[in-house]
């Protein structure tokens, strides 16, 4: 547990670097391309804060394996591999509107044990080490204590195709927001995670997130006392978030709407 803080230090400091290149860039002209979708964009900054980091990591820990979003993988022949989303919300980033996070998981042998937000327009850093809690600017966080749907708050987003594959979580939507007693969409997978891991949210659920979205957010909920669900699906992963209360009512309502597998 030693090396994993001692890891989680060091890429919280190259994190508030390339933060501060965030803010600095959000109002500037950006150079803005497009990936999966004509509404999937990718901005230089996303470029230059994932090479940042790829860079910090390979001189820090040259062997180990890399997963970032728009790079892809970088193979090595240690037991760790760091996934890393430059800026996990770039939709909102390309527009100026200041929610959006870094976010960045280190996996030993496969399993999750460090998990790293960093959301700089609110100078928010959430952190959690496999086996110690999970915190917020230093200080411990828990789920809420919200037992029931009706009094719920939940977050959720929207899948880039969500014009042609008809799995774009409009049904479900639906059906669940008559049933709490608000709904919110953030645009980013890992701060509605924390914001779940937080208590600021009850629950969360979304379709076709890669490993970059939620690897980190995944263990700050947990971390935190929540409960979690990822379910791999043919496009990407399935994920449902919630404190211990809300967690299987909410799964129960989604799976009324339509069954989950």
């Amino acid at each position: 547990m030693k090396e994993w803080r001692e890891m989680a230090n060091k890429m919280k400091k190259w994190m508030r670097k390339a933060g501060e290149v965030q803010i600095k860039r959000l109002h500037e002209p950006k150079k803005i391309t497009t990936k999966s979708s004509e509404i999937d964009p990718v901005t230089e900054v996303d470029i230059w804060t994932e090479n940042f980091l790829i860079h910090k990591i390979q001189k820090a820990y040259p062997t180990h394996r890399l997963l970032t979003e728009e790079s892809g993988n970088y193979d090595g022949n240690a037991e760790y591999e760091w996934v890393i989303d430059p800026i996990d919300g770039t939709v909102n980033y390309a527009h100026g509107f200041p929610l959006f996070c870094i976010s960045v998981a280190v996996k030993h042998k496969n399993e999750t044990v460090v998990g790293l937000v960093y959301v700089p327009m609110l100078d928010e850093f959430y952190e959690a080490i496999k086996g110690s809690g999970a915190f917020l600017n230093g200080k411990r966080i828990s789920v809420s204590s919200i037992d029931k749907l009706k009094k719920a708050v939940i977050s959720t987003g929207f899948p880039y195709d969500r014009a042609t594959d008809p799995l774009n979580n409009v049904d479900y939507f639906n059906g669940v927001i008559l049933n709490i007693a608000g709904i919110r969409r953030t645009g980013s997978a890992a701060i509605d995670l924390c914001q779940v891991a937080a208590g600021r949210f009850d629950g969360y659920w979304e379709f076709k997130l890669n490993a970059w979205d939620i690897e980190a957010g995944l263990l700050i909920v947990e971390e935190a006392g929540g409960e979690t669900k990822r379910i791999k699906q043919k496009k990407g992963n399935f994920v449902l978030a919630g404190n211990k209360m809300i967690f299987p009512q909410l799964e129960a309502l989604l799976n009324k709407v339509k069954p989950i597998t």
